[in-house]
């Protein structure tokens, strides 16, 4: 069983590794320019979240689908479920392509952005969407990929696009400088682009990654997809759309929640919303092993469910939240220790730098919990229950986070921190509704999995 579940983790847990070093990467050459330039990056970047939500709830339906499938032998229907991805990334990519070069010219008014942030927070935004069909692409095929089992062929196409984009990174956006290395002076070409040049980047690796990931789906040996006609199958569509929208709805409610969040930070001005961007970015290396150790777990609770083993369905679950459970809670410790050093890698202004800091202590006391909550949220993915859990996020997102942080800034003059204490109040809020449903088990019923008893007496 750890076999297994060190065979599908240990590639997203490096898959989750690498996209975390670009996005370090990204973020400390844009604040090489400037607290103004990290601002406008991160104003719209929760926005991004909110246009994921739709692409990653149709990964989560076929991940669902196809998992299930496998562990029930059934692999028409796991086929038939590949298929149907193909339909909603063009239907999705679509849609999310026209609507964000809509809004675009204004959507960093409308989160309250300081007007010298505004012009490049709208640029930046407008060229990472042009490619938006092949973003949606990599992430609902490379879902598809992992329900297969396979977890290496999207570390690696992910390994390469962010390579690609840490490249770009260093010869866009800064200008042409001369480094001293072993006493030799060695001059190095930059386009000087600033902004426009990160975004460029970003394009360029997340047109090159779509591809890619398209390639290995048509290509997966255990799908069989190579040379066959794509048909639609609506009973198949159906199931997937079924476990997706409430996903779809969870995510686009929480990341329109942090939209909101954002837009009541930006409204500190532009340190604390510098300080705010660049410490999420520092955060997301704290928690690599919970999400990379998600997508095992729904594919995992996925087979579990196929086969009807209520027994298999526990212990994977309760192995794979102990090992990222121990891990982040050791990562906890080094975030709360040296919370400057992590800030320090992404600007040098002192104020972004020690504020920032001072909302990272917070925030690393509740990442053991938080361990718990994303894997307990891939296994209802993995097993297709995906209602319940949608309510839970709506409810700690603006119920806890987003009154409390109005109240905080608009009401009270608390400032960032209480804004982030507010934020770990509702990560606290959905670990503790989750695990209370988890431990009453009434959710198994619904999967009518055979109970470990009945399975032992066959035995």
């Amino acid at each position: 069983m750890m076999r297994r579940i060190l065979r599908l983790a240990w590639p997203t847990v490096m898959e989750e590794a690498l996209y975390t070093l670009v996005q370090y990467a990204d973020t400390a050459q844009v604040g090489a320019i400037g607290a103004q330039a990290s601002a406008a990056v991160g104003l719209t970047w929760t926005t991004m979240w909110l246009l994921h939500a739709p692409m990653f709830a149709a990964g989560i339906g076929v991940l669902s689908c196809i998992s299930i499938s496998l562990g029930a032998k059934d692999r028409d229907r796991a086929q038939k479920a590949a298929m149907q991805s193909v339909f909603l990334v063009l239907i999705i990519g679509a849609v999310l392509t026209v609507s964000t070069l809509a809004v675009s010219p204004y959507l960093p008014g409308w989160l309250g952005g300081a007007p010298e942030i505004c012009g490049d927070a709208s640029l930046y935004f407008t060229i990472v969407c042009i490619p938006m069909i092949f973003r949606t692409a990599g992430t609902v095929f490379g879902s598809v990929l992992r329900a297969a089992g396979n977890t290496k062929r999207p570390m690696l196409v992910n390994g390469l696009m962010n390579a690609v984009n840490i490249l770009l990174n260093f010869l866009l956006i800064l200008p042409s400088r001369t480094v001293a290395i072993g006493g030799v002076s060695i001059t190095l070409w930059g386009a000087g682009w600033g902004v426009k040049g990160a975004a460029i980047a970003t394009a360029a690796a997340v047109v090159l990654g779509g591809s890619l990931m398209t390639l290995s789906v048509w290509t997966e040996p255990s799908l069989a997809m190579k040379g066959q006609k794509l048909r639609f199958c609506p009973p198949v569509m159906k199931q997937c759309l079924r476990v997706g929208a409430p996903v779809a709805a969870q995510h686009i409610a929480a990341a329109f929640g942090h939209v909101v969040f954002t837009s009541l930070i930006a409204r500190l001005g532009t340190i604390p919303t510098a300080a705010h961007a660049i410490a999420l970015t520092a955060e997301e290396a704290f928690y690599i092993p919970g999400y990379g150790m998600q997508a095992a777990a729904a594919t995992l609770a996925g087979f579990s469910a196929g086969e009807k083993s209520e027994k298999k369905l526990r212990q994977y679950t309760l192995a794979i939240i102990t090992m990222a459970a121990a891990l982040m809670t050791l990562l906890s410790i080094l975030l709360f220790l040296f919370p400057a050093a992590m800030m320090g890698l992404f600007t040098k202004d002192p104020q972004v730098v020690a504020l920032g800091a001072s909302v990272l202590r917070i925030v690393a006391v509740s990442e053991p919990f938080f361990a718990v909550l994303i894997i307990l949220d891939g296994v209802c993915n993995g097993v297709g229950d995906t209602k319940t859990p949608f309510l839970f996020s709506v409810l700690s997102m603006w119920g806890v986070r987003i009154l409390g942080t109005y109240l905080c800034i608009t009401v009270f003059p608390f400032g960032l921190r209480a804004a982030w204490i507010c934020m770990v109040g509702d990560n606290m809020t959905r670990f503790g509704l989750m695990l209370a449903r988890y431990l009453r088990g009434g959710w198994k019923r619904r999967l009518e999995l055979d109970p470990p008893a009945s399975a032992e007496s066959r035995r």
